[in-house]
């Protein structure tokens, strides 16, 4: 097993109510049309499929898909919408678990990469990948450019959201690459909040290219969202694209 945190039953039961916004249909589509353009007439590998968000729809829209998951309640969850024929689940960690076949696009979404705490582990996560595909498949992620720009001097906490049912904030080891994702999430009308957080291991993009040419992978595409937004030194977010040689 690999370091990302497993998550629980009680976070997995109440993901897809608290991601409701992110997997609308209207959210979904440009990254389904992405995903499916890349995938052609071939398989799609999911890492760490979680509840189907992406998966199943990707699915309903023709492309064969199967998944890996390291937390079997999240995995529990998506089995209440879709069938093991339809679309099988391995559990295990992306950096290491292998599914039988060869696919022609792998991808992971939704800055998950990050939930894998050491470099080594990212670095086995590319090679996990190349492994799975066929030559001339694409490895695809969605992760946020580190945030830094956004740090004062002196302090290590920026918000990211406060609005009027959540607060959210980063912390970060500037040493260690290590952010800390800090959740107050108000779950009823008296007041009270619950806490959480989430452990997660930052990169930049030039550090991925290096992860995926030690991969074996070269970098094909990269911008700024599931639209093609070109990726500029602003953009807070990247899809990336590496190929792996015909």
């Amino acid at each position: 097993m690999t370091s990302s945190e497993l998550w629980t039953r009680e976070t997995a039961d109440r993901y897809d109510t608290e991601e409701a916004e992110n997997s609308s249909l209207t959210a979904l589509v440009p990254t389904l049309t992405f995903l499916a353009e890349l995938a052609g007439k071939g398989r799609a590998l999911e890492f760490a499929i979680g509840t189907g968000r992406v998966g199943v729809p990707l699915r309903e829209r023709g492309v064969p898909v199967a998944g890996i998951e390291l937390s079997e309640p999240m995995a529990a969850v998506l089995r209440h919408k879709i069938d093991e024929d339809t679309l099988p689940v391995t559990i295990g960690d992306m950096a290491t678990t292998v599914v039988p076949g060869g696919f022609t696009l792998v991808y992971l979404v939704y800055n998950t990469i990050s939930n894998l705490l050491t470099q080594d582990e990212q670095v086995e996560c590319f090679r996990n990948a190349a492994r799975h595909l066929e030559p001339g498949g694409r490895f695809v992620i969605e992760l946020q450019v580190p945030p830094l720009r956004s740090l004062p001097p002196g302090q290590s906490a920026v918000p990211f959201d406060v609005s009027e049912r959540h607060l959210g904030f980063d912390t970060f080891d500037l040493v260690a690459q290590m952010q800390v994702s800090h959740h107050f999430t108000r779950d009823g009308d008296d007041g009270r909040y619950r806490r959480g957080n989430s452990h997660h291991r930052y990169a930049w993009p030039a550090e991925l290219d290096l992860m995926a040419r030690i991969a074996g992978l070269g970098l094909e595409r990269r911008v700024a969202d599931w639209t093609g937004t070109p990726f500029t030194q602003d953009s807070t977010k990247h899809i990336s694209v590496w190929r792996k040689p015909a």
